[in-house]
């Protein structure tokens, strides 16, 4: 098995993500582009202690970057939202 801090890499904290936390309970973070659903939710339930309702991931392709003559892009990477139950909470995202 992967170690959870392996698998979830940063948070995302944007001003749409602090929407989500606020109106869902949803939390956003930038995972290891191997892994599934499942290790991301059992991942968060380690690390944090809170009870995982849903995940939901997306593959974002890396944006094409130019400097000078030289071209490139940068690196592919997954997002996962988690949705928590009622009541649960991550402090780290509290501001």
């Amino acid at each position: 098995m992967i170690h959870p801090r392996n698998i979830v890499i940063a948070p995302i904290i944007t001003e749409k993500s602090s929407m989500q936390i606020e109106t869902d309970n949803s939390y956003s973070f930038r995972v290891s582009i191997n892994a599934n659903k499942i290790e991301i939710a059992k991942a968060i339930e380690h690390i944090f202690a809170v009870k995982v309702l849903a995940v939901n991931t997306s593959r974002m392709r890396g944006k094409p970057k130019r400097l000078g003559r030289y071209s490139g892009k940068r690196p592919d990477w997954k997002k996962a939202i988690v949705t928590l139950r009622e009541g649960d909470r991550i402090a780290d995202f509290e501001v």
